[in-house]
């Protein structure tokens, strides 16, 4: 069996603050193809002192669209998260789960909420 491929978050944040979605979807970036091809990857939060939603949303939360959830459990390991960071990674997934899932229903409840009409809109895919 091959070695997980092992990621230092704070590699793709520069510094103790995961926090912008733009980290984030590097992250993703990178776990995503050796997912795909059925790579373990070991993620770790050493050295990360604030999470916030919006880097857990695009590093992981967009996994949920592309991966299933065996997959996710199966390949993907996080550790040496700050404080609560289990918590926070754990709801970050079951929300994206819950939205990927309904996924027309919550953009257009959204679309609803911002005054869209997107039946209306040509080329909108939601």
């Amino acid at each position: 069996m091959t070695a997980a491929v092992s990621m230092r978050v704070t590699d793709f944040t520069g510094g103790p603050f995961a926090v912008s979605a733009t980290d984030g979807e590097m992250l993703y970036s990178r776990i995503a193809p050796l997912l795909a091809v059925g790579r373990c990857v070991s993620v770790s939060f050493a050295g990360v002192k604030v999470l916030m939603g919006a880097f857990l949303n695009a590093a992981f939360g967009a996994l949920c669209g592309s991966f299933s959830d065996d997959a996710i459990r199966g390949l993907l390991t996080v550790g040496d998260l700050p404080p609560d960071g289990s918590a926070t990674v754990d709801r970050t997934i079951q929300n994206a789960r819950r939205y990927y899932t309904n996924r027309a229903a919550y953009d257009a409840a959204w679309g609803e909420e911002m005054g869209e009409d997107r039946s209306q809109q040509e080329g909108t895919t939601p």
